[in-house]
């Protein structure tokens, strides 16, 4: 089951990832990357989630190591957590979702301040392998076009 989850997870957000950086950006593909990926990939993980702390699928755990506690948020807990194939599934297919929506925001707010896909597409690359990064480039880059846009809106008010 688990590795069915991880293929079907993997090839969602593929396709999404796909149409967000090269379809045209027309409505209907920005829907469907936010419901058929991000929406899809959430609907995912509650489900595996849900699954996984009722105790109604096994957790694939890897043998030899302890099974982990729902309440444990420990590194040790998340250590446990992790060597299942579930928590690994569902671990990824977290990564997966939120990485998505932040291409997402990304390519939709540079297309809102007039940036080209040609320069989009490194942002986009790097929220896909490592969100957190790409997000944080795209944050750097977008300033000062943002200030330029909306400069009343984006000084500091204390």
């Amino acid at each position: 089951m688990w590795q069915a989850m991880f293929s079907f997870t993997n090839a969602v957000v593929i396709i999404a990832w796909l149409i967000l950086a090269f379809a045209p950006r027309k409505p209907l593909a920005t829907t469907s990357v936010l419901y058929l990926g991000v929406g899809l990939l959430c609907l995912c993980y509650a489900g595996m989630f849900v699954t996984l702390l009722s105790g109604a699928v096994d957790p694939g755990q890897v043998p030899g190591s302890q099974p982990y506690v729902a309440s444990d948020y420990s590194i040790e807990g998340l250590r446990r957590l992790f060597m299942s194939d579930a928590g690994l599934v569902i671990g990824w297919t977290h990564y997966l979702a939120f990485d998505l929506f932040v291409g997402l925001w990304i390519a939709r707010d540079a297309d809102a301040k007039g940036f080209g896909r040609v320069f989009q597409l490194p942002f986009l690359f790097a929220s896909f392998m490592a969100g957190p990064i790409g997000l944080l480039a795209w944050l750097i880059a977008r300033e000062r076009r943002a200030r330029e846009l909306h400069p009343a809106e984006n000084r500091l008010k204390l």
